[in-house]
């Protein structure tokens, strides 16, 4: 059975610089190690747009589609892959009055997966805890990659 999983980290820049840097998802394969390319269908992001994203794993590729949940600038977003059913999101809370930022990174499964999700991580990807294994090892490094670009902007 998949987990949520939840990964935060700190940030030395106000929340509308953080914002700047991560409302734009297109920017995902610089931070992230699993994703190759976003495309954002229709022109600009914000609630409602959908997505095609290329993702990768040692040799595995796949395509995925997703649509924008919750886009609130300096706060939130979020987007529903349409594949899987899972919600993964940014949200940002200010620190230290505003001048630093708090970011985390989340996948939210409460709602499950498909089951021919399930069935593509059982036998391609390792299984559920090596695959979240390797999400959350993921999510680490997006974080530090995005914390790298806004703090050195």
């Amino acid at each position: 059975m998949p987990t949520n999983l939840e990964v935060s980290i700190e940030i030395n820049a106000a929340p509308d610089k953080v914002w700047a840097t991560v409302s734009d998802l297109t920017q995902m394969p610089k931070w992230s190690p699993q994703t190759r390319k976003v495309i954002v269908r229709g022109g600009q992001l914000g609630q409602g747009s959908k997505m095609v994203n290329v993702n990768k794993l040692g040799w595995r590729v796949w395509p995925t589609q997703s649509m924008v949940t919750a886009f609130e600038p300096g706060r939130k977003i979020a987007w529903r892959v349409k594949e899987n059913h899972a919600t993964w999101s940014f949200d940002l809370e200010p620190l230290d009055g505003g001048t630093r930022t708090k970011l985390i990174e989340r996948r939210d499964v409460s709602g499950g997966t498909t089951a021919v999700s399930q069935q593509l991580i059982d036998k391609l990807m390792g299984g559920e805890d090596s695959f979240e294994k390797g999400l959350t090892s993921g999510m680490r490094q997006t974080l530090q990659r995005i914390r790298s670009q806004v703090e050195s902007a």
